[in-house]
């Protein structure tokens, strides 16, 4: 599976982003999806997840109410809708393919983007 991240940019502070995921190489109907983002000088951290069914969604705290994950497997694409962004939204952001919809773990998805970058100006 290959993943191309898009979306990103440089937006003030109360923006709107949505970033996209397009899978290639192989259907993404029977895979979780997660998002994560590593901003400068720390450890990368999952965003957001969805379960291969579409429904089953996790988030980070900070990030529950301004950002929504959601699928469409016609396209085989998946989003985050990104809003009321903040300056501490500003990071490389990552869409990510595994098994089962993991916040917090890394090592469970196989399969990586390379990444579209986010900044937020206060």
């Amino acid at each position: 599976v290959q993943l191309q991240a898009s979306g990103g940019g440089l937006v003030q502070t109360g923006s709107s982003l949505r970033l996209s995921c397009v899978a290639s190489g192989e259907s993404l109907d029977y895979y979780a999806i997660g998002w994560f983002r590593q901003a400068p000088g720390k450890e990368r951290e999952g965003v957001s997840c969805i379960g291969s069914d579409g429904e089953y969604t996790r988030s980070l705290e900070s990030v529950k109410g301004r950002f929504t994950i959601s699928r469409d497997d016609a396209k085989n694409t998946v989003y985050l809708q990104m809003n009321s962004l903040k300056p501490e939204d500003t990071a490389v952001y990552y869409c990510a393919v595994g098994l089962r919809c993991f916040l917090n773990n890394e090592d469970r998805y196989d399969y990586w983007g390379q990444g579209t970058l986010v900044t937020v100006s206060s």
